[in-house]
């Protein structure tokens, strides 16, 4: 059973996974598709999100991710996860400012 995600007032959720090909953090579009930068995430309310995780659930095989889940977030440009496990993936790794991801829009 999944773990349900507590929202605070203002967050919204992302879905997220990782790619199948290389193990990229990914998050999902609007279109359904799958991006490799936050600042591309659809942002979701939480009445809409179970629907859309389970949509991305089905889609999942065919779209190449595996480990879809859904995650709080700000909404700010971009948005920006609550948890630091999130905010590592989102962003890229701890040590060093080179290997930071490009949240950019």
């Amino acid at each position: 059973m999944k773990r349900p995600v507590r929202l605070e007032p203002g967050q919204k959720l992302v879905l997220t996974a990782n790619r199948l090909l290389d193990g990229r953090t990914v998050w999902w579009r609007e279109d359904g598709t799958w991006d490799l930068r936050i600042g591309h995430a659809v942002l979701l309310d939480a009445d809409v999100a179970e629907a859309a995780l389970s949509r991305a659930l089905e889609e999942s095989q065919r779209e190449g991710v595996v480990g879809v889940y859904d995650t709080a977030v700000l909404p700010v440009v971009p948005p920006e996860p609550v948890t630091v496990r999130e905010k590592i993936r989102a962003h890229g790794p701890t040590v060093h400012p080179e290997f930071a991801v490009e949240t950019a829009q």
